[in-house]
């Protein structure tokens, strides 16, 4: 026995004294001869081994053969460009451009390159046993990018404790460079400097957002922090505020006239930007003429000008938890452009004929003038459809006949329908969060959805079917891409063992027609969480391309976005294409029309992170008042360092960090969503509904600590829970001073 197990010692040290020659000779050639020679093997049984350690090695493709017996290393290094991805738990990498292969790279061989950086690097031939490292040698490319943290002013030098997760160090800033931050700001900073020597880099405040912890200084932080703009520029500002409504009887001569016309608008009731409003009239023969009038913005914005520029760096309104920070300024989003009633309003209008079952017989699109009527909220829209009384109650009754036949027709042809529960907040006049609601999707709403979906299609329709022997012409497309197969293929497994059939090949409106199916059987049940989360993460997103490949979630081979041009760029870009179409333009740039709708698409995935971390940020602040409370949760996500629980109660979300779990070794199952215990196979899944109690809540991080309650975990009392900390810090020397190394979680 001990002979064996010597044995194996000394195989596995020959070839580990391989790996090490082979390493120390990346672009010379070699035989078994040489390897042996060079490392002082005579025993020909020892040799037999060298030999065919090389040709394993040759089989895995590690090494190159070539020729018979003749190896070298496969010469990967040369040069290659790609992203570099900063972290700050230090495992950088680098993304290539040609493979899209992501490797480490050291902080020592980084060139100190920042998150986003175009580099240049070299890639060290692999080795068995060893992942390839990447070395930065050039950085070709600065990201313009910014940092925000909180300032600390000492008296020889101040410095910025960063919030960002791309960054691990604090950034040292001259005093002469802080203008006017003090210690406990929230300041934005600018990376000036970082020698090849200096641990720390040097940087610039370029604004001071106010005291940390204040809700305006919070909410700014976070906008900058994915680099979208919170302030509108005044220069933008003053030529907005000269333009007038200019609606002449000059203008209205070039334009259908519709003020006549039974109009209103619906929406959420603290909404000023109305750029939507429906109009409906009987017609002779006993049908309806429905009329979707959207905002015409782009009478007033013209190309190139300082407004248009502005509204297309921003490509979208931002809907934070309590404010909006608009695309376009506010003389023209809530004033001018705004479909207020009883105002005279140019619009772009899709006019629809219709039978009263609500199918759709012919349409006409054409520039008009409107005169709203009414100006309704969803609910006073949906009381008139649930007791169809109070006025306009038979043509909101009448629309929403029509839009409930249009959308059973939608999820008849493949439309996929997820439940979406969005979640808001009372604020206060600090900004303080003192309730959680939720947005539920009424009638009311469904009516607006269904037929801006259907101007949407027809926009997209009309310009993108082109006549029998002519070529389409340029247009933005919203489209969205056939599910992930993997994901899709793994959702299906899923639900077999809960009993339900799910396709994953065939036609999309078969797939989808399954998937409905399976929501709707999951409703109320204990797997509905899981399985729907799941569903919905098999899809990918939505994005703006002259590409059209169709709307596999809608189930539409042609879709745009026409209907809400004050706060969405791309819907701009559609209504200057479909005048310029429509008159018989000739079609513009397809690749700078492409480069336009990548920014829209990359600016509105922007928009959604900072909305989102909004939302966090309020949760967080709200929970901070209920520490040690206990609620139901389900299992929202499922990492390698932790579990995410959504609260039943407000659909807040916390962790229970893997550290907590302390009765067992916790293994992170991808595959299967959940975390399995070694000793007692107990399993935490995605969907599992869990007890848990509040236990600390780091508004500053966007933090929240759930703990698990059981009968081996039963509550802790609110003194225990203030008496624990988060794990405490280390320091290393940095300069002068100690630099506390960040605590994040794993």
């Amino acid at each position: 026995m001990a002979k064996n197990t010597n044995s194996k010692k000394n195989i596995g040290r020959i070839r580990l004294n391989i790996d090490t020659y082979i390493a120390g000779n990346p672009t010379g050639t070699f035989n078994y001869r040489q390897v042996a020679a060079a490392l002082g093997i005579n025993s020909p049984a020892e040799q037999k081994h060298v030999a065919m350690y090389l040709a394993d090695l040759a089989f895995d493709g590690l090494l190159i053969e070539t020729a018979p017996g003749k190896y070298r290393l496969p010469q990967r290094s040369t040069k290659a460009s790609g992203t570099f991805v900063r972290r700050s738990n230090g495992k950088n990498s680098v993304i290539i451009d040609e493979t899209n292969d992501e490797i480490f790279v050291a902080e020592r061989n980084s060139m100190h390159a920042l998150n986003g950086d175009k580099v240049e690097v070299t890639i060290a031939a692999r080795i068995k046993g060893a992942e390839p490292e990447a070395e930065v040698i050039d950085i070709t490319e600065r990201k313009d990018q910014t940092f925000i943290g909180t300032l600390k002013v000492d008296k020889h030098f101040a410095y910025l404790l960063t919030d960002s997760k791309f960054l691990a160090t604090d950034i040292y800033i001259p005093k002469t460079r802080l203008r006017g931050g003090k210690t406990g700001d929230k300041a934005v900073v600018r990376i000036t400097d970082w020698p090849d020597d200096a641990k720390n880099p040097q940087g610039e405040v370029i604004d001071v957002l106010g005291i940390a912890g204040e809700n305006d200084t919070e909410i700014n932080a976070i906008m900058a922090e994915f680099g979208l703009p919170y302030r509108y520029p005044e220069s933008v500002e003053k030529a907005a505020d000269k333009i007038e409504p200019g609606i002449t009887d000059e203008v209205i001569a070039q334009r259908e006239d519709l003020r006549g016309v039974t109009t209103f608008t619906i929406d959420p009731r603290d909404a000023k930007d109305f750029d939507d409003a429906l109009s409906i009239r009987r017609l002779p023969n006993g049908n309806y003429e429905v009329g979707v009038h959207i905002a015409d913005v782009t009478h007033y914005v013209h190309p190139d000008t300082i407004i248009d520029r502005e509204a297309k760096d921003r490509a979208t309104s931002i809907y934070l938890v309590d404010r909006v920070v608009p695309m376009l300024p506010e003389h023209l989003c809530n004033g001018i452009c705004s479909l207020r009633p009883d105002e005279d309003k140019l619009t772009f209008s899709v006019l629809f004929d219709m039978t009263p079952e609500g199918k759709v017989l012919g349409h006409r699109i054409c520039r008009s003038v409107i005169r709203s009527d009414r100006r309704f909220t969803y609910e006073e829209a949906q009381e008139r459809i649930e007791t169809g009384k109070g006025d306009f109650a038979d043509e909101i009754l009448t629309l929403d006949k029509m839009a409930k036949a249009l959308r059973k027709s939608r999820f008849d042809s493949g439309s996929v329908e997820f439940d979406r529960v969005e979640v808001r907040f009372d604020i206060d006049e600090k900004g303080h969060p003192t309730a959680v609601f939720f947005k539920e999707s009424k009638d009311a709403n469904k009516l607006i959805e269904e037929f801006m979906l259907l101007a949407n299609k027809v926009v997209a329709t009309t310009i993108g079917v082109a006549p029998k022997g002519k070529k389409s012409k340029a247009f933005v497309y919203r489209v969205h891409d056939t599910p992930d197969p993997d994901k899709l293929s793994n959702l299906a497994d899923l639900a077999r063992v809960f009993g339900y059939k799910l396709r994953t090949k065939g036609a999309a409106k078969d797939i989808n027609r399954s998937l409905n199916k399976m929501l709707a059987d999951i409703k109320g049940k204990g797997e509905e969480n899981l399985l729907a989360t799941l569903a919905i993460r098999s899809m990918a997103k939505a994005i703006y391309t002259t590409t059209n490949i169709g709307h596999y979630g809608l189930g539409f081979g042609y879709y745009t976005h026409f209907t809400s041009p004050i706060r969405r760029y791309p819907d701009m870009m559609v209504h200057r294409l479909l005048a310029r179409y429509l008159a018989g333009g000739r079609s513009v740039n397809l690749q700078k029309l492409e480069d336009e709708c990548k920014h829209s698409s990359d600016m509105e995935q922007l928009a959604a992170n900072a909305e989102r971390a909004s939302i966090k940020y309020k949760q967080v602040e709200y929970m901070a008042d209920r520490l040690g409370e206990v609620y139901t949760g389900v299992i929202s996500g499922v990492t390698e360092w932790g579990l995410y629980v959504e609260l039943d109660e407000n659909k807040c979300e916390g962790l229970v960090p893997i550290r907590d779990l302390a009765d067992d070794y916790y293994d992170f199952d991808d595959r299967n969503y959940c975390l399995v215990g070694r000793a007692h196979n107990h399993r935490y899944r995605l969907g599992d509904h869990i007890t848990v109690q509040i236990a600390r809540a780091d508004i500053q991080k966007k933090q929240l600590d759930l703990a698990l309650v059981d009968e081996k975990n039963p509550p802790r009392s609110i003194s225990d829970l203030k008496k624990q900390k988060a794990p405490k810090p280390t320091y290393e020397k940095v300069g002068n001073r100690k630099k506390k190394r960040s605590s994040r979680r794993r």
